[in-house]
């Protein structure tokens, strides 16, 4: 595969808020080194990628906030290659600017867009995935996910059914999407085996997405001349500083998955796990004695089981007859709460601080 028309956007927005408190606004959990690896989610998301893309190839997508922290933790990356996004108007805006602009520099570039919060066990896996996804979208006007076979009924992810069996093997047609479904639902979907993971992985060309893209957003895109050749730096920022307000507030998934035509499953087994929630990190990880999940975290437990713990360096956590707690301490704020699957609890505890006792504890 030729690399020179390869290209990757990783996407570093978010605001990670279903991970509060460990993430932060002014913090997000992708600028985080989470797992005492040494590294951030976002670093990591980059030092597998480059293994395959030029760093001159990768661009990063995030919003001003956070542009110093990108650079900072990037710095192989060209500053210009991280687009910040002029109002927060979800991935698919911001996927749809990274397109024009890799179109600009490559007319028959391929791109790989990967969330910046991910997990990946067998990275050869991984890599080989990449190569037959680029391989299929070089040759045909599709756009293709990364699909995961379910290891339980997470009703955290989106479950995509397949359809068609295309020309390549373990391609296939993508034949509905169910995003967050509840566990029943999830489990019927799991067992049914005709349903995959939406890893939110996706591969295309990046003229055919400006072409989907053409059809959410006709408004928008049309004005903007990605095809010419002189089109310069400035008159880009220039169109995208009037124009991104525009846009809808619209989720990549959704705009692909639910909203496209041509739109392909691969089947993929590169151990994969989303980290955006504290039940998918527990699902995820390995565990110690009891079934408790320890994230770079200094305790000491008796007669505890099934919890999640996140302590900040240099304290101790000392528990006792604790079972299905998430307990998560960051600066100022410690939650000690029941486990659930149901994310929705964390943001709510996340509001309610925030209007009671102001930003700064969010």
């Amino acid at each position: 595969m030729n690399n020179n028309k390869n290209y990757c956007v990783i996407l570093a927005g978010g605001r990670g808020r279903r991970l509060w408190p460990s993430s932060r606004d002014a913090k997000p959990k992708q600028f985080l080194d989470f797992f005492g690896t040494g590294r951030t989610q976002l670093q990591t998301t980059y030092d597998r990628i480059v293994k395959k893309i030029p760093n001159d190839q990768i661009f990063v997508c995030t919003c001003r906030e956070f542009f110093e922290m990108a650079k900072e933790q990037l710095p192989d990356v060209p500053e210009q290659n991280i687009l910040i996004e002029p109002i927060n108007r979800n991935t698919a805006p911001s996927v749809a600017w990274a397109a024009m602009r890799i179109r600009q520099r490559e007319p028959e570039a391929n791109m790989i867009v990967l969330p910046s919060d991910q997990m990946v066990l067998n990275e050869a896996e991984f890599s080989r995935s990449v190569d037959i996804g680029f391989s299929y979208v070089s040759e045909n006007d599709v756009v293709v996910v990364m699909g995961m076979k379910p290891t339980r009924p997470e009703p955290g992810y989106g479950y995509i059914q397949l359809g068609d069996l295309s020309c390549k093997p373990d391609v296939y047609a993508v034949k509905s999407f169910t995003e967050k479904p509840e566990r029943e639902f999830a489990t019927m979907f799991m067992e049914s085996g005709e349903f995959y993971w939406n890893t939110g992985i996706f591969l295309t060309k990046a003229h055919y997405l400006l072409k989907v893209f053409e059809h959410i957003f006709p408004a928008v895109l049309r004005p903007l001349r990605y095809d010419v050749k002189n089109y310069t730096y400035e008159q880009e920022m220039a169109y995208v500083t009037e124009n991104y307000p525009r846009y809808p507030n619209l989720a990549l998934d959704y705009a692909i998955l639910e909203k496209s035509h041509n739109v392909y499953v691969m089947k993929c087994d590169f151990g994969w796990a989303d980290l955006g929630t504290w039940h998918a990190i527990y699902e995820s990880m390995t565990r110690v004695k009891d079934d408790n999940v320890v994230l770079d975290s200094e305790v000491m437990m008796e007669d505890c089981s099934n919890n999640v713990i996140k302590l900040p360096k240099g304290k101790i956590g000392v528990f006792n007859g604790l079972n299905g707690y998430i307990v998560a301490e960051e600066g100022d704020v410690l939650m000690i709460c029941k486990k659930s699957d149901d994310s929705s609890l964390i943001r709510k505890y996340d509001s309610e601080v925030r209007i009671k006792y102001g930003e700064e504890f969010v």
